[in-house]
């Protein structure tokens, strides 16, 4: 049954739950006019829902019969409603992008989107996006974005966010030498979470080239008032990556006066 483990397979800990799969009457149209085109469906492992059958492979092949070219890749975990992903796709038509995204409306979003620009170098996929690193080739992507992922604000929740070294390893293995694996959070303590994840690892480069202070002890939804009175250290931060449009969901965060965290981490 999909969300089992299945036999002989352990349950994975998963960085989302679930929300209702309803789609309004605007975006049903939206997927019944756009799917076909833009949706990318990939095999699913039987027991496990928006998984990736385990013999199936992400390859150079597969991505140019999907793009009908051999493009640079560049993939969102996490896209969303699409904003980002397609104003990218508009503005760089030499660039090929994939956007993953769990929750079905926001799929929905992003094919609307997408229909609407007639985009020809975007394909959209609702998957666990793990699976899909795990399933693509050696060196296929030329860059990784994750922009503002779910924070898991509770201390016991932390091991469901999305950056943690399994991934980071996976993500490595599937970027080009030299890519670039691009995150971006408005919550100070998950930009600690993210730090203490990748910046120890001896396959990424850290190019950040600004200093940010941060909260060397993590906090949790309840305490995060008290993070400005424990001890700080410097770390190294990116620029405001240029790609990446002002979303609606990043303007509410600086209107809330939350600073916005940007790493670039280069596969080395």
């Amino acid at each position: 049954m999909p969300g089992t483990a299945g036999p002989g397979r352990r349950r994975e800990l998963m960085s989302f739950v679930r929300r209702s799969s309803r789609l309004d009457k605007r975006l049903q149209k939206a997927w019944d006019s756009y799917a076909g085109e833009y949706l990318l469906e990939l095999p699913e492992y039987e027991h496990r829902e928006l998984s990736i059958a385990p013999d199936f492979r992400f390859d150079a092949d597969f991505a140019a019969r999907t793009w009908g070219n051999d493009h640079p890749l560049i993939v969102e975990i996490g896209t969303g409603q699409g904003e980002n992903i397609v104003a990218a796709a508009q503005a760089r038509p030499d660039v090929n992008f994939l956007a993953l995204e769990v929750y079905k409306p926001g799929v929905a979003h992003a094919l609307l989107k997408a229909g609407k620009y007639g985009l020809r170098n975007l394909r959209v996929c609702e998957v666990n996006a793990p699976d899909l690193m795990k399933a693509a080739a050696d060196g296929l992507f030329a860059e990784v974005w994750t922009f503002f992922p779910d924070p898991w604000p509770k201390t016991k929740h932390h091991k469901r966010r999305i950056v943690q070294p399994a991934l980071a390893a996976e993500v490595h293995r599937a970027l080009r030498p030299g890519g670039v694996w691009r995150i971006a959070t408005d919550i100070e303590d998950y930009a600690l979470h993210v730090h203490e994840v990748m910046d120890g690892r001896d396959d990424f480069e850290n190019v950040g080239g600004l200093t940010v202070s941060l909260p060397t002890e993590h906090v949790s939804k309840g305490t995060a008032d008290m993070a400005a009175q424990l001890p700080h250290a410097d770390f190294a931060e990116s620029e405001r990556f240029d790609g990446r449009v002002l979303t609606n969901f990043e303007k509410k965060g600086i209107d809330a006066g939350r600073v916005i965290h940007d790493f670039t981490y280069r596969a080395v």
